[in-house]
């Protein structure tokens, strides 16, 4: 893999660990057992996800005896860092849990194995969603096989909107709806109870799909101009960015020293936006666990557009058991894997056939708005292979936008010029 070391490079892959640290954790001896079974890896970031995992290996390996194959669990904070030194350093897992961000930027790389025909069996044009799809392909081809997803809800607090004498949200609110409620919960809430955070940086649970209702863009489908000072676009973001500027909202300063999801679950917030992700950690506290249900998305413009993001399976460029590789990976992406890791009750499958499972798990909660509005969800942007660079203009500029120290037109105006020049310099223009 030394030849894509200066493809990461430029990618603003640089490593801050040395590849010492990481060696021997991942397959960097013949891909076998000492008793001759064919070893895979897996790289993985999530301790919850990880125990399912291990209970879906079961099967696999007793379904195939010769192979055995081990889980590497590394923290969100070091999954990146690790996964490029393991590269570098030619021990990277067989098999790796990508998100659709970083996949485009691994496949231009030759990190990532083509799989457009390896898969073919698994039909993934119509056994997955069109957009987590789209998410993994790149220049044509398919790069990872939909793992999971994450589309988002709006959880509230029973409790909260019990005491301020306010009736819950129902699947057909509308923003309109959204912003009246938040004003009659704000007189019945006491100090340090806010009815709803919009922060800036959660653009995936919150504007970003009301930008695509309401006809605004992120990026064109050819990927060389921003829509981020389109007026569509602006009146989208606006009517997030309004809950703060009308004290609905906790400053941006409160939600920095403050999560909105900490909020949520220590029992001060009425209201949040965000995705199916976070489920088992509210339910693992005992403040918020039992008091929450959650919507669909309020619709913005007539429509519920929502952002989907999740994880795929991709195999190693550089694996020593192709063969095997591919074959591990076409099972977890079949029926009997994807039905295991909805019965798990960790995350949506990805399958079609499978998204179900995850719902019947929590029979008491309103789990079936996760899939009702697919069709129409978009994938999270920006998707290219410099996100990072794009990524931390949208952040300054709008952090300067939420402490209220530019306009958000000044704001969104500096974003699509730093971003177009950035897109003009990467399109050689």
């Amino acid at each position: 893999m030394r030849k894509n070391w200066k493809k990461l490079i430029a990618l603003g892959l640089a490593l801050t660990m040395t590849v010492s640290v990481f060696s021997g954790c991942g397959n960097k001896d013949d891909g076998k057992t000492k008793d001759g079974k064919t070893k895979l890896v897996m790289a993985l970031w999530d301790e919850e996800q990880n125990k399912v995992m291990k209970e879906m290996i079961k099967v696999y390996e007793e379904e195939n005896p010769d192979v055995t194959v081990e889980t590497q669990l590394t923290t969100w904070a070091e999954y990146w860092t690790k996964i490029e030194a393991s590269i570098t350093g030619g021990d990277a897992a067989d098999i790796i849990w990508v998100n659709a961000l970083k996949a485009v930027g691994y496949a231009e790389s030759g990190v990532l194995m083509d799989i457009t025909e390896a898969v073919a069996d698994l039909d993934v044009e119509n056994n997955f969603p069109r957009a987590l799809v789209d998410g993994y392909t790149y220049d044509g081809k398919l790069y990872a096989v939909p793992k999971d997803f994450d589309t988002n809800g709006l959880f509230y607090n029973k409790e909260l909107f019990d005491k301020a004498g306010v009736a819950y949200p129902t699947d057909d609110w509308t923003m309109e709806d959204l912003k009246a409620a938040a004003i009659e919960l704000q007189a019945g809430l006491e100090d340090g109870e806010y009815p709803i955070a919009a922060a800036y940086n959660s653009g995936q649970t919150t504007y970003e799909g009301s930008v695509y209702a309401n006809g605004g863009y992120i990026l064109n489908e050819d990927r060389t101009e921003t829509g981020w000072n389109d007026p569509k676009t602006v009146e989208a973001v606006q009517a997030w960015y309004g809950f703060v500027e009308e004290g609905i909202s906790p400053t941006s300063e409160q939600m920095a020293d403050t999560l909105p999801d900490t909020m949520f679950e220590g029992g001060k917030l009425a209201m949040l936006m965000v995705g199916n992700y976070m489920i088992s950690t509210f339910e693992q506290n005992e403040v918020i666990n039992g008091k929450f249900d959650v919507v669909r998305r309020p619709s913005f413009n007539g429509k519920k557009t929502d952002i989907i993001n999740g994880l795929g399976y991709a195999v190693n460029a550089a694996t020593k058991n192709e063969e095997e590789a591919i074959k591990f990976l076409n099972w977890l992406g079949g029926e009997e894997a994807m039905r295991l890791q909805g019965q798990g009750g960790t995350v949506i499958s990805a399958r079609n056939d499978a998204q179900h499972y995850f719902a019947e798990t929590r029979p008491e909660l309103n789990l079936d708005i996760f899939t009702m509005d697919l069709e129409e969800a978009k994938m999270l942007e920006p998707r290219v292979p410099y996100y990072s660079d794009l990524m931390t203009v949208q952040r300054e500029i709008l952090a300067e936008v939420w402490a209220g120290n530019i306009t958000l037109e000044e704001g969104t105006n500096q974003i699509a010029e730093k971003w177009q020049d950035v897109l003009d310099e990467k399109n050689g223009k």
